[in-house]
């Protein structure tokens, strides 16, 4: 048992880099740039679009030092597991989905100059950025590190305030 608690964010990156890595070869392949299949028309589609920045387009054309922002992210992730996460299940999926979406979309940064960016979401007039497998898995690692951080913060049992002794 003592390996098998680590060996979970491990396995759960290498899934969630496999997928991403399958996937976003699959779109790479099927669709042309910019191309836009419906999924569920009006709301899902798939398309290829090349992302040189960050989530959202942000900082477009950095992908070097996106790179180096990533490798940096996952050395310490790894360096400092112990201290950065609570020793609970939904840490180490979280931990796991984490590092799988930030070394997967490291892949494409380092190999192709972009990441492949392949699913998108419309809410009638507002189109949400494309995104992959990657992304998502960052995000609910995100979402899960934030929750669960902050439920075990709230329900925590602390001792109750005693009064120092007289004398």
């Amino acid at each position: 048992m003592g390996l098998a608690r680590p060996m979970l964010a491990l396995a759960i990156a290498l899934a969630l880099v496999i997928g991403d890595q399958w996937s976003k070869d699959w779109v790479r392949r099927s669709l042309s740039l910019y191309e836009m299949r419906p999924i569920i028309d009006g709301f899902a589609y798939l398309t290829y679009v090349r992302n040189t920045g960050a989530a959202w387009g942000m900082f477009r054309g950095s992908n070097l030092w996106l790179a180096v922002l990533s490798l940096v992210t996952l050395a310490v992730l790894v360096r400092f597991r112990s201290s950065l996460m609570r020793r609970t299940l939904t840490h180490r999926i979280a931990l796991g989905l984490l590092a799988g979406g930030i070394a997967g979309n490291l892949m494409d940064r380092l190999r192709l100059g972009y990441v492949t960016d392949f699913l998108s979401l419309q809410f009638g007039r507002y189109e949400f950025p494309a995104f992959n497998l990657a992304d998502s898995g960052i995000t609910l690692a995100v979402v899960m590190f934030t929750v669960s951080s902050w439920w075990a913060d709230r329900h925590e049992t602390q001792p109750p305030d005693r009064a120092p002794p007289d004398g």
